[in-house]
């Protein structure tokens, strides 16, 4: 499967490159995007966007730097714009660097196309306002920023995090995919939708 992950930034963000012939997608470019703009050059990529899965501070340190680098438009979720002025978004606190200002375009929910790849635009707010996954049924696998972890959910306690809400979320959205999805997660290792269902110890069916 065309797919490489590079964790990148401060917080170690795992950062995308999904692609399909020569035609590629980034996801949560979490830092310094040279590993990245690497990987294109190495494997003749163009580079058609740039998703963001929430508006996160340390899923979005290399997005102005990559978009410099190759043009390719940048999409995020509409819901997050009420945290887009906050230091959640913008970096800045515990000691992490300011995020470098980038213009996007809105993140179309539902079905879509990305370079040349299918994907289902899934809303799962709850980790931040507006927080989406995206789901590429044609490879089987679902991106699921800070929503789905291994063995984990996202954290609630930042602006605009609701705990029932990404519960409802994660039940309702993701839990409804097929069993065999690969759950790509923004940190930690990937599992799939049956582990999490049977094992996550908030979410899934082994809960205290």
């Amino acid at each position: 499967m065309p797919l490489a992950c590079f964790p990148l930034g401060p917080i170690q963000t795992n950062s995308y490159v999904v692609h399909k012939t020569n035609q590629a997608v980034a996801i949560d470019v979490g830092g310094d995007p040279k590993p990245i703009l690497d990987y294109l050059e190495q494997n003749s990529l163009t580079l058609k966007a740039i998703c963001i899965t929430h508006l996160h501070f340390d899923h979005i340190y290399g997005v102005a730097e990559l978009h410099k680098k190759t043009n390719a438009p940048i999409f995020c979720p509409e819901g997050d714009a009420v945290i887009a002025d906050t230091e959640a978004a913008q970096g800045g606190i515990w000691g992490f660097p300011k995020v470098d200002p980038f213009e996007s375009k809105p993140m179309p929910l539902g079905q879509t196309t990305f370079a040349d790849l299918d994907c289902v635009v899934l809303s799962t707010p709850g980790h931040t306002p507006g927080g989406v996954s995206l789901y590429f049924p044609h490879l089987n696998l679902v991106f699921s920023g800070d929503a789905l972890f291994y063995r984990s959910i996202g954290r609630t306690d930042f602006p605009g995090g609701d705990t029932e809400t990404l519960v409802t979320a994660i039940k309702e959205k993701l839990f409804t995919l097929p069993k065999d999805t690969r759950v790509l997660p923004g940190h930690g290792p990937e599992t799939t939708i049956e582990d999490e269902e049977k094992s996550n110890p908030i979410v899934g069916e082994f809960t205290f």
